[in-house]
């Protein structure tokens, strides 16, 4: 009778205090007759064949591929909750808009690039009084 064949692999690997009792029913049942009472049993070691330590290895890397997916995400959805916010307070006072776009010219100016393209807004002349 093979009982850890009627188990998942999962549940081989993480739960072996209930594959402990499972096998410890099975056993009285067979030894009561006799009357012997199994009183401990326990799973001390599992041999796996090679393709099922590859399947475990597969598995494994799959679910350390979803977590990384999951942290990316929620680190994404961080960073645009903090750009909105940002931009909330930017846009509630048009000179903390013009200081930024100054502050972005700043930057770019550093690079070693020979053409930049910044847009113009054109509320921007207003703070200089053109028209």
């Amino acid at each position: 009778m093979s009982v850890l064949g009627g188990h998942e692999l999962d549940e081989m690997l993480s739960e072996r205090e209930k594959l402990n009792e499972d096998i410890q029913s099975i056993l009285d049942k067979q030894t009561d007759v006799w009357g012997i009472k199994i009183s401990n049993v326990e799973i001390k070691h599992i041999d796996l064949d090679e393709s099922m330590i590859r399947a475990i290895a597969k598995q494994a890397e799959a679910e350390r591929e979803r977590r990384a997916k999951v942290i990316n995400a929620k680190g994404e959805l961080e960073a645009s909750e903090n750009l909105l916010k940002a931009a909330d307070v930017i846009s509630k006072n048009p000179i903390g808009i013009q200081l930024r776009y100054l502050q972005t010219l700043s930057d770019i100016s550093g690079d070693k690039t020979n053409t930049v393209v910044f847009p113009f807004p054109t509320d921007l002349s207003k703070m200089f009084n053109m028209k």
